[in-house]
This record gives structure tokens, sequence and C-alpha cells, in this order.
């Protein structure tokens, strides 16, 4: 038994906004995607189209693995989801009370252009204390009292990503 060693479990970054395909995040999402795979983290999307699935497509592309907290169950499924980049779909059935999952199992949240949705998990988990990081969200009182960081750009967000994760590695 001694020869045994214990591996570190990923850390899980979810990327939460828009299924609307002419979203103007789409290619943050790709990058954002990107740059999770790449620093061997595994992707939480919704699963569908938009900001999920630019998300997925650029973790998918950059070798990561690629969760989906899906609405429906796989009998009765929407169209889009789960998206084709999605290597492991979690069928709910739950519909948008399923965003408390999407909130609650990410290590980091980025949110980018979602709606009510998005809002919804972005304040889960800020009560939930899953630091987020707003890119090109407006600015909120959230940010005064919690783990929520605004910020404007792809590359601010990766690195409050990675800065956020080293924390978590010495705790």
């Amino acid at each position: 038994m001694s020869n045994i060693s214990v591996r570190r479990k990923p850390y899980i970054i979810g990327v939460m906004g828009s299924h609307k395909d002419n979203s103007p995040a789409l290619e943050d999402a790709y990058i954002l995607g990107q740059a999770v795979a790449k620093r061997g983290y595994v992707l939480l999307t919704g699963g569908g189209a938009g900001v999920m699935a630019a998300a997925s497509e650029g973790a998918h592309r950059g070798g990561g693995l690629v969760i989906a907290i899906l609405p429906t169950d796989r009998k009765r499924p929407l169209q889009g989801y789960p998206n084709k980049f999605v290597d492991i779909p979690i069928y709910t059935g739950m519909y948008d009370a399923r965003n408390v999952i999407n909130a609650k199992t990410p290590h980091i949240i980025v949110a980018l252009d979602g709606g009510p949705g998005t809002l919804s998990e972005m304040a889960v988990a800020v009560k939930s204390g899953t630091p987020v990081i707003g890119l090109n969200c407006p600015h909120s009182e959230l940010s005064k009292e919690n783990d929520f960081i605004t910020v404007n750009t792809v590359a601010e967000a990766i690195r409050k990503i990675d800065e956020s994760i080293a924390k978590l590695m010495h705790l």
C-alpha cells in the first residue's frame, strides 16, 4: 500500500453565459475554455449553445475535459443540449434549478454575457463562497463584501483564475 501515489483531484472551472449564438462573448469564451484545458483544469458549463458551446469547444480543442450540467433528462433532451464538445453530460431533469449545481460544483466561476440564468448562477456561487470572476460584467454590490472580481479582458480573467487556484493549492 505504501507504493500508491495519491493523484490530485482536478480543479473545476465553470464558464457561465448566454446561450445565444450571436453573443459578443463567444471568442472570449473559446479562449477561456482553451486556457482552462491547457492548465489541466476541468471545464463545467450548462452544456448548451452560445458561450457554453464556445467555451466547451475551446477546452475540447485544448485537450481538456468538458462536463455539462443539463436542464433535462436523457429521454426528453432539449435541442442543442448537450453541445457536441461535451465529454460528460449530466442529465438533471431540473431545468433552471440545475443552476445551483452549476454554481456550487466549480472551484471558480467565470461569468460573461448572460441573462437571468447566469445572474442566478453568479448569486448562488457568491452566496456559497465560490469565487466569481465577472468578465465585462457590470459593477455590482456583490464585489464589496464577497469574492466577486470584475475584469475587462480575457487575460485578466485567466490571471485571476491562476491566482485563485494558487490560493486553493495552499489551503
